[in-house]
């Protein structure tokens, strides 16, 4: 992807400004198969709203599952397609779980955008969000993490500055897990 178009994307933090675009996300997913916001299928404007607002609550550690971390999700977005292209999540500090598996780094492209460059822009410009918060989050480095098996998921770590560490079997799947850092 050339610089010219990175321009014409961006990550933003969830506001109901975006139900549309989520609803296109969604609609996405369902068109490929891909089992993912199943409960929210049903989306009206409120509980869109009351979707954005856990989201922002969860950033402060409000309301998270047990022994979940405080994240921040954003959406990439571009004025140019009206769905949600991708979502991000950046878990402000490590469990023992996500040091084997999951990291600091979640991300997902919608099915009918992988393979354009935007898994790459999209973790560039999480990693850019977790520099402008290094102080307050104290990190130096952030783990990320991919089923050895996506072979894509690995290059865009890797094309983003990520070190191969080592490969753990998954407590969740039992398939090979490789962990990945990256220096901010």
């Amino acid at each position: 992807m050339n610089t010219a178009m990175a321009e014409d994307f961006a990550l933003v933090e969830p506001a109901t400004r975006y139900r549309r675009g989520f609803l296109a996300m969604l609609n996405d997913y369902a068109r490929a198969g891909e089992e993912r916001y199943g409960n929210l299928r049903n989306l009206t404007p409120l509980r869109f709203a009351a979707y954005v607002q856990k989201l922002r609550e969860a950033s402060q550690g409000i309301g998270l599952q047990p022994g979940w971390v405080p994240y921040t999700t954003f959406w990439l977005v571009s004025p140019m397609v009206p769905l949600i292209l991708g979502s991000v999540q950046l878990r402000h500090w490590l469990t023992e779980a996500l040091e084997k598996e999951g990291g600091h780094i979640g991300y997902t492209i919608t099915p009918s955008q992988r393979r354009k460059g935007l898994g790459t822009l999209q973790l560039a410009l999480a990693l850019d969000e977790v520099r402008r918060r290094r102080e307050s989050l104290e990190l130096d480095r952030v783990l990320i993490t991919c089923n050895t098996e996506n072979i894509g998921s690995a290059k865009i770590i890797q094309k983003n500055g990520g070190i191969f560490e080592s490969e753990v079997i998954s407590d969740f799947s039992g398939k090979p897990v490789s962990r990945y850092w990256i220096d901010l």
